[in-house]
């Protein structure tokens, strides 16, 4: 252990010594000059003055990647076809003038400016104003303030501080947002209170899952991309209909990758070693390439992701340890053309493999950590997309076109074994293919009107294998293959009423084809069938309203309307292939918005809403035991939240969040009179404390601590007595330490600090749901890391 100190210190040492030709991290966004100016002061430790307005408002794009403080001012400066002078050692002006071609890295010879007597100093710029945040995921690149609903923006390297996650990093930071836990790959997300079942089935998502502008898939799990290189996450809250369509009845998590960046070569990397206590340990690595092509009109940007994390689940009847290894390889390329000024065409390609060892569960009443199963489990994932983007502008309006096909592969195998019985396997395949388009137009919001029109065509074809398997045979249970074809026109528009009050109003119309068969359906039984799998059309009529009110500086009030559905499709019932019907969620909702998030003083956001919920599509276990969907009746769902942050010196900041769910279905379908009426995986209570403390240590050498704690109440694992076990109501905790520079740093990590065992998911296999299961947290696990750019 002093070996380890001695090095950690020789590292620190190392971090602090002066580099001959130091390079800055820049990320200025796109937007006006004087915006991206601010942000670039800032990061740079310099001070830069535009002192004409008409050049301040002038757009620029976003400037990212690693370079030295002056190329970097004047590599802005030319964005805005203008000049950076400098008139100090670390202060700079920019002025109107021609376009000049690149430097070199070396500062340019010039002369020393004049010395200035104190008497004729400049006197001071005044402060700049904030900078501003866009919601992209309005779709209309809405500001903040001019958004009437609940979001979360995640920045991008606060998501990738100590190490590159999945999900469970948007579900640490917002309290909103839940999953189930049957393991990568194969979860199922949630937002607010609107949750359907444990399990993966023939229902489409309640939580809308995007890379840009098109869905991740339709009615597939969470694929658990790992969130590397991403410029920010977007998380809207309650239905999405109007701009989203199906599958946004509980919100959308929206995935924002960084950009290619035109004439810029740029890389940086992370690796990280982790071990976990009662089990085996793991590693990470990442990398990321940015490349210009053809001169500075277009760029490759190239993201790779490697990790391996221990096992922690013990399996003794088959003599093995630390069973559940995971291992995850991906990566993403997006190649960028500007064919002409103000519009570019990007390719997209991304894929993920998760092959998970054997199951994450253990017994309840067992030895901890442990499961007396006789059979190997685990599950193998693969997720492939593809998207081709044309963007630009007529004018001051907008206009996007998004095409993308994606396949979904997920094969998850459990544990049938009968009591007393011998060995059996159960395998359920799920194959999904989606291809999709969204073409739209938009003109942001100005001094009085703004609108949005689109058109979205979207093929989804799902097939769902099952098979159970002994030492002597395997025998194929009864599958179910699903097609949807979607066509809808959508629009939205909103006005200034006048100074402080905004009205904003939408509609969407979704006219969808449904169709499918079984799969390996018994003859007579699917001669029976053939009625119930012939096509049928479904349409949907999605409106929306909301009043968003400035009442006080930096504080509005908020009145939102919002609906949102799923279409319907077949399901299995024992041998049987039957129909559910689609359903739909209309909710009210309240809020309140003060400061901008993480900035100031403190920031608060806090809301209440109500969710009428009709035909509820929900999955319960069958006479055979097996997992099958029906509409299971009526409900609502109240839900309340609140967040927030506060400055409490400046290098400390302390931020929260903190929501309650109460929800029932209220008018149950006659045949689930008898069971629990609950909606599922929701617990009433959920909260999370956060602080975020930086510190210069000397020059440039930077002390970075983020921690986190958070409580998720108790809730049930589905309808019924079968699925009626309760689970949650447990503490989970991180720290992440790191020093260093922007180019080069080490971090410490430390998550589940207290070790808890806790129940996070009740579900191990649906042959025993419930009653004999626990999911625990990964046991206490430490990562050491290192990440540099160049």
């Amino acid at each position: 252990m002093r070996i380890v100190w001695i090095l950690l210190a020789a590292f620190v040492a190392l971090l602090s010594t002066p580099a001959a030709a130091e390079r800055v991290a820049v990320q200025s966004p796109a937007g006006t000059l004087s915006d991206a100016a601010i942000v670039l002061a800032r990061q740079t430790r310099t001070s830069i003055v535009i002192t004409d307005p008409a050049l301040a408002r002038r757009h620029v794009k976003a400037l990212r990647g690693q370079m030295e403080t002056d190329d970097a001012i004047r590599r802005l400066a030319r964005m805005a076809d203008a000049r950076a002078v400098s008139v100090g050692p670390s202060a700079w002006r920019i002025e109107a003038g021609e376009k000049r071609p690149r430097k070199a890295a070396q500062p340019r010879t010039r002369k020393p400016p004049p010395a200035v007597a104190p008497s004729e100093a400049a006197p001071p710029p005044p402060p700049p104003p904030p900078v501003e945040i866009l919601v992209v995921a309005s779709k209309r690149s809405a500001r903040l303030e001019e958004f009437a609903g609940q979001v979360s923006m995640l920045d991008g390297d606060d998501l990738e501080f100590g190490g590159i996650g999945g999900t469970e990093k948007i579900a640490e930071q917002v309290a909103t947002v839940s999953s189930t836990y049957l393991g990568s790959g194969r979860n199922k997300l949630f937002i607010r209170g609107i949750a359907d079942s444990s399990f993966t089935g023939p229902t489409q998502a309640t939580v809308g899952q995007y890379l840009g502008d098109l869905r991740l898939s339709y009615n597939s799990p969470d694929p658990d991309l790992r969130l590397s290189d991403l410029s920010r996450v977007e998380v809207l809250e309650g239905p999405q209909g109007t701009l989203y369509g199906a599958g946004s009845l509980g919100g959308i998590i929206r995935l924002v990758p960084n950009e290619p960046e035109l004439g810029l070569f740029d890389a940086s990397g992370m690796v990280g070693g982790s071990v976990t206590q009662h089990g085996q340990p793991g590693a990470d690595l990442n990398a990321m390439l940015n490349m210009p092509l053809a001169g500075d009109s277009a760029a490759l940007r190239l993201v790779v992701d490697a990790a391996t994390q221990g096992g922690y689940i013990d399996k003794p009847l088959l003599g093995r340890n630390d069973v559940n290894r995971t291992d995850i390889l991906g990566g993403r390329a997006i190649a960028r053309l500007e064919f002409a000024p103000g519009w570019t065409a990007d390719l997209i390609a991304l894929g993920q493999s998760t092959r998970a060892a054997d199951s994450q569960y253990a017994d309840r009443f067992g030895p901890p950590l442990t499961r007396a199963a006789r059979v190997r489990e685990g599950a193998e994932a693969d997720y492939r997309q593809g998207q081709f983007i044309i963007s630009g502008a007529f004018g001051a309006v907008q206009f996007r076109t998004s095409t993308g096909i994606a396949w979904h592969d997920l094969e998850e195998r459990y544990d049938a074994t009968a009591p007393d019985g011998a060995p059996r396997l159960f395998t359920q395949r799920n194959d999904t293919r989606m291809i999709a388009n969204e073409t739209r137009l938009w003109q942001p919001l100005g001094s009085r009107f703004g609108w949005l029109a689109g058109i979205s065509l979207t093929e989804n074809r799902t097939q769902l294998n099952r098979s159970l398997e002994t030492d002597e045979l395997s025998a194929s249970a009864t599958g179910v293959l699903n097609e949807v074809s979607e066509f809808t026109l959508y629009g939205e528009a909103n006005a200034r009423l006048f100074d402080g009050l905004i009205a904003t109003a939408g509609a969407r119309y979704t006219r969808s084809q449904l169709g499918g068969a079984g799969e390996d359906v018994p003859l007579a039984v699917a001669i029976a069938g053939r009625e119930i799998t012939a096509s049928r059309d479904e349409t949907a009529f999605l409106p929306s309203f909301s009043l968003l009110a400035e009442v006080l500086p930096e504080t509005s009030l908020y009145l939102r309307y919002q609906e949102g559905f799923r279409p319907g499709g077949l399901a299995i019932e024992g041998n049987f292939v039957r129909r559910f019907r689609n359903d739909r969620a209309a909710t009210f909702e309240f809020g309140l918005r003060h400061g901008r998030p993480g900035r100031g003083p403190f920031d608060l956001t806090a809301s209440i809403a109500h969710t009428r919920w009709r035909d509820i599509q929900a999955d319960f276990i069958d006479a055979f035991g097996l997992p099958s969907t029906a509409n299971i009746g009526d409900g609502r769902v109240w839900t309340a939240s609140i967040s927030g942050s506060v400055e409490l010196a400046p290098a400390l900041r302390v931020n929260g969040g903190f929501t309650y769910n109460d929800s029932a279905i209220d008018q149950p379908d006659a045949a689930f009179l008898t069971r629990t009426m609950q909606v599922p995986n929701i617990a009433r209570y959920a909260g999370r404390a956060g602080v975020d403390y930086r510190r210069t240590i000397s020059g440039n050498l930077e002390l970075t601590a983020k921690g986190w704690a958070s409580y998720i109440g108790k809730s049930r694992l589905g309808l019924g007595p079968e699925l009626g076990e309760l689970q949650g109501d447990y503490f989970d905790s991180g720290l992440v330490v790191r020093v260093g520079r922007d180019s080069l740093g080490i971090s410490l990590g430390i998550t589940n600090i207290a070790d808890v065992e806790g129940n996070r998911f009740a579900l191990g296999t649906p042959f025993a749901v419930g009653r004999e299961h626990i999911t625990p947290l990964q046991p206490r696990t430490i990562r050491l890391g290192i990440d540099a750019s160049f």
